[in-house]
């Protein structure tokens, strides 16, 4: 009992001590399990609500539509558990300008399924539910009417089947008809598409250009109005991937054996099925036009046949007529009267010959019957003309149909290939990335902190261990004076940081997170597992310190323990060697400078834990500044260009017209703008088809017309980056990087992703959804967007264009059909201000899709999300910091209390007192802030390293003030130690501490 009761006086005493372990124990456990908890919140809500609404888990896209007879095969596939077959339709209509829709009809079988927020779901044609985007861009709401009309220039999909196509399962003799959907519309309900769940109310909302092909917003309508046989995608879930997280990879895995089964098995044979379906098609529709032709040509030829029969009558009744004339003439001038009356009463027979050219006489002296006879003539030769033309215009098409229909191809997809998807993904991961570095240096400052408090608190009990051992005491029952009090520190500040980890840190994430994204469902959960993994690894780590501190003591024999321990021998230090410094030192600097470098241990304690605090801020800083030159570095040095106009294609020259007209360019370079993907070459069949692969990136497309590939240096910085380490990459000279016709020039923060450089191959997929495998010439610096510049040669070599084949060789535009620049890269003159409205102003034209002022992108861009999680990190390594010198300085105060006593006694004041104790700790702390600045750098570096996230490509910056910031910090929260030190020193008794023994 006395035992204990000494146990519990001597934590008592040491309460200092209790609470530095306690509250670093608190920070490391927050640490490690507050950025996880917050990720894994937002991972386990989103998943629960991808389950909810039966977001697929594959998706199949064809370039001919789908026919029921796809959707058939879809379903037999092994492990496909549901297949829901959709029809989509891309409208336009007035909102401050045109906009465009894609009307989207909501599944019959559970796929997909839109979340309601407000109002009722559509159930009767001609209703709609909206995304709250759209409410919040026209102002309408529930109730509300809109007309809206159907693309004019249809997708190649309704094109090639509305014209060629035949129902695609064999079943039906009709024609495949593409979806159609009401166009008078009436907004019954606000539903957040589970296939983006981006905030549009949120602070985050990125105004970035992406893809020119994407849809202003998406309609929901039911099934009720919708008329077409041909499908637009498949949708597909996947047997066991429900209970699976989406984001992990047994995940993946799962759903890739099923793509891998529709890329091996069906879609091949699909493919080869459809397009013969089109090919039957269109020989059945020819094969009807010219049995249509036939009997509208043999229905002329009936006409002109009857025609010219009654002409030929009439003809015949007039000869037959003069030939009786004549006769009756002849017999009047015989000689007798009854010969007359018998010629008179019949009709002559005259001979086929004397017939004809009584015939052409008659009719050459008929005015009537001559132009009768040309018509009859003119008419048959007509016929003739169109039978003749109209079979040749049928034996072309028949030449003609193999190569105008197109192969069809397939398109397997996974939800990676869902921008939202794939972006709160890549956000999440980069936060989690982050979380799982940091506790590695919380742990490793907590070690070491540890080992001193508790080295300390073993050796100023060593005469009381020593006679503990000497009453029959064991080492284990002594050593458990330590352990206990280690454990019972580490498990309270472990309790408490569970508490900050999975309460606190994660609510101020998923504030940050919802911001940006909506996550219905979100809630707080606590991981048992992770959670009390999280205290086991602080207190092993403490407690092996711990264990390692007591058995360097208790070794020692009991009597050795009991006496005091023998003063450390003196020697000199480096310092000493160097005379000419030495000696100009008074008195007071080299007892500092021996009391520094004489005790090693608490030299690199103190300078190690205050360098890892240091480089901790340092990090946090570095991060900051890199996410906060982005949108700088990338608007305003990359881009050299002021304006960025995308139109459609059938608007494209009267966008370039409306910009001209406003005399506001000062030079321009028209481009070709698609959205499109790259994909590592290794990652898969060149011709799989399949996207949305770990190796897979989602690209902005620039072709560039073949007589201005020159221009485009003027446009955008063209400079040549090779990769490098710790965060950095070699940038060469700029414009010495030029596009050629061999290769494309792909985008640093695609290439940094997807491991791509120089000479690498690669599989790009263009706006029409068609593959061809590229050759990378250059990776060009380039930190926001994937942008991929081909020249026009190269892009016709890719991708087969028919268009623009020639284009290298031809004298004028006007010798082959060339690409149509669908966009415009523009310098403006005016400031800032003026370039922003302008581009606003320009996005109300009718002609343009979307117009980008380099200006506005430069000063909105924003990356919330990590800047919170920086300002968390920042915040908790400074806490960490203030910790670490609280504890150093109670250590080296409880090592020197006779020390302290002594100089008391010898005269010195209390302020003196201060002045010498704190020097050292000022002196060893301003050394741990030079190591860590630099070291700070150095994990800056590796951390950027692995945020690779679309899109993005993080070139570490760190600005001076960031330094200067870490450096005050660090030294403030040295200072601000001093006052909770100093009353300890003023509180010593140099009588009773000068009887210790240290």
């Amino acid at each position: 009992m006395a035992f204990v009761k000494d146990m519990l006086r001597m934590w008592a005493h040491s309460w200092k001590r209790f609470i530095s372990i306690a509250m670093i124990t608190l920070l490391g456990v927050a640490v490690l399990t507050g950025i996880y908890a917050g990720c894994r919140d937002a991972f386990r809500s989103t998943d629960r609500f991808f389950d909810a609404q039966g977001l697929h888990d594959v998706q199949v896209l064809s370039t001919a539509g789908l026919s029921n007879g796809d959707i058939a095969a879809l379903r037999k596939v092994n492990g496909v558990a549901k297949v829901q077959a959709e029809r989509s339709q891309e409208v336009t209509f007035d909102l401050d300008g045109r906009k465009s829709a894609t009307m989207q009809e909501i599944g019959t079988n559970g796929i997909d399924q839109p979340y309601l927020q407000e109002g009722r779901m559509p159930k009767k044609a001609g209703e709609i539910a909206v995304t709250r985007k759209f409410i919040r861009d026209s102002g309408k709401r529930i109730g509300s009417r809109l007309t809206v009309t159907p693309e004019s220039a249809s997708s190649d999909t309704s094109d090639t089947n509305d014209t060629n196509g035949a129902d695609g399962t064999n079943e039906t003799n009709g024609t495949d008809e593409a979806p159609s959907f009401p166009t008078k519309l009436t907004i019954v309900g606000v539903v957040l598409d589970p296939q983006n769940l981006s905030n549009p109310d949120g602070y985050s909302a990125m105004t970035s250009f992406r893809s020119t092909a994407t849809t202003d917003y998406t309609f929901f309508a039911p099934s009720d109005g919708v008329t077409g046989t041909l499908y637009t995608s498949a949708t597909l879930l996947v047997k066991g991937a429900a209970a699976e997280s989406t984001f992990d990879e047994s995940y993946e895995n799962t759903v890739k054996q099923v793509a891998d089964r529709i890329d091996g098995t069906v879609k091949t044979d699909r493919q080869k099925a459809r397009r013969q379906e089109l090919l039957d098609a269109g020989n059945k529709k020819i094969a009807d036009a010219r049995a249509e032709a036939d009997k509208k040509f043999a229905d002329a030829q009936s006409q002109i046949d009857a025609n010219r029969q009654q002409f030929n009558q009439q003809v015949d009744q007039i000869v037959s007529m003069q030939a009786g004339a004549a006769a009756a003439g002849a017999a009047a001038n015989g000689a007798n009267a009854g010969a007359a009356a018998a010629a008179g009463a019949t009709t002559p027979q005259l001979d086929e010959t004397t017939r004809e050219t009584m015939r052409e006489t008659i009719i050459a002296a008929s005015p009537e019957l001559t132009q009768a006879k040309q018509q009859l003539d003119q008419a048959q030769s007509q016929l003739n003309e169109q039978k003749a033309s109209t079979e040749q215009t049928l034996k072309t098409k028949e030449n003609e149909l193999k190569t105008s229909i197109p192969q069809v191809r397939w398109y397997v997809q996974d939800r990676q290939s869902l921008g939202g998807f794939s972006a709160l993904k890549s956000d999440l991961d980069s936060i989690q990335s982050l979380g799982n570095a940091f506790p590695i240096v919380f742990l490793l400052v907590a070690v070491m902190m540890s080992l001193t408090a508790m080295a300390r608190m073993v050796e100023e009990d060593r005469s009381l261990i020593g006679t503990y051992v000497g009453l029959g005491y064991g080492r284990l029952a002594v050593a458990s004076r330590y352990l206990l009090f280690a454990l019972l520190a580490c498990l309270i500040g472990g309790g408490l940081g569970l508490i900050a980890g999975f309460l606190g840190i994660p609510a101020f994430l998923l504030v940050v997170l919802q911001g940006m994204y909506v996550m219905p469902g979100l809630r707080l959960e606590y991981d048992w597992l992770y959670g009390s993994l999280g205290i086991a690894l602080f207190v092993v780590g403490v407690l092996a310190a711990t264990i390692y501190a007591c058995v360097q003591e208790m070794r020692q024999t009991p009597a050795a323990l009991m006496r005091p321990k023998a003063p450390r021998a003196g020697s000199r230090i480096l310092l000493e060697r160097i005379r000419p410094v030495w000696n100009r030192i008074g008195f007071l600097g080299k007892v500092t400078a021996r009391n520094i470098f004489r005790f090693k241990s608490r030299l690199i304690m103190t300078v190690g834990g205050v360098a890892g605090c240091t480089a901790l801020i340092v990090c946090g800083l570095a991060i900051n500044d890199t996410v906060a030159d982005l949108g700088i570095k990338q608007y305003r040095d990359i881009y050299q260009y002021d304006l960025m106009v995308v139109s459609d294609d059938s608007d494209a020259s009267a966008m370039r017209t409306k910009v001209a007209s406003d005399g506001r360019v000062t030079s321009s370079l028209d481009v070709r703008i698609e959205s499109g993907d790259l994909t590592v070459a290794g990652s898969g069949d060149g011709d799989s088809g399949k996207a949305g692969s770990s190796g897979s990136e989602s690209i902005q497309l620039v072709a560039v017309p073949e007589k201005h590939l020159s221009d485009l240096g003027e446009m955008v910085t063209l400079q040549p980056v090779s990769s490098g380490i710790l965060g950095t990459s070699g940038v060469g000279k700029t414009g010495s990087l030029k596009l050629d016709d061999d290769g494309v020039i792909v985008a640093q923060s695609a290439a940094s992703a997807l491991g791509v450089k120089a000479g690498s191959k690669v599989r790009l997929t263009n706006g029409d959804g068609v593959q061809a495998t590229a050759k990378v010439s250059a990776v060009n610096r380039n930190l926001i967007g994937s942008d991929v510049y081909v020249s026009e040669t190269y892009y016709a070599k890719l991708f087969d264009s028919k268009d623009a084949k020639n284009t290298k060789n031809s004298k004028s535009s006007e010798d082959s059909e060339a690409l149509t620049w669908n966009a415009m890269l523009a310098k403006l003159s005016g400031s800032d201000t003026s370039q922003t409205d302008y581009a606003e102003s320009l996005e109300e034209d009718s002609s343009v899709m979307k117009a980008v002022s380099c200006a506005h992108m430069a000063d909105s861009f924003k990356f919330d999300l990590m800047g919170a999680v920086v300002a968390l990190i920042v915040a908790l390594a400074g806490g960490l910091a203030l910790v670490v010198l609280f504890t150093l300085a109670n250590t080296n105060v409880s090592e020197r209390v006779r020390e302290m006593a002594t100089l008391k006694v010898l005269g010195f004041f209390d302020r003196e007192v201060h002045h010498y104790v704190n020097r050292e700790m000022m002196i060893l702390t301003v050394m741990g802030v030079i190591l860590g600045l630099p070291l700070g750098r150095l994990v800056g570096g590796m951390l950027t390293m692995a945020l690779n996230m679309p899109s993005l490509y993080f070139e570490v910056e760190v600005k001076p003030l960031s330094y200067v910031i870490a450096a005050v910090a660090t030294m403030a929260f040295a200072l601000l130690v001093q006052l909770f030190v100093n009353p300890v020193l003023d509180r010593i008794d140099p009588i009773s501490s000068l009887k210790s023994v240290e």
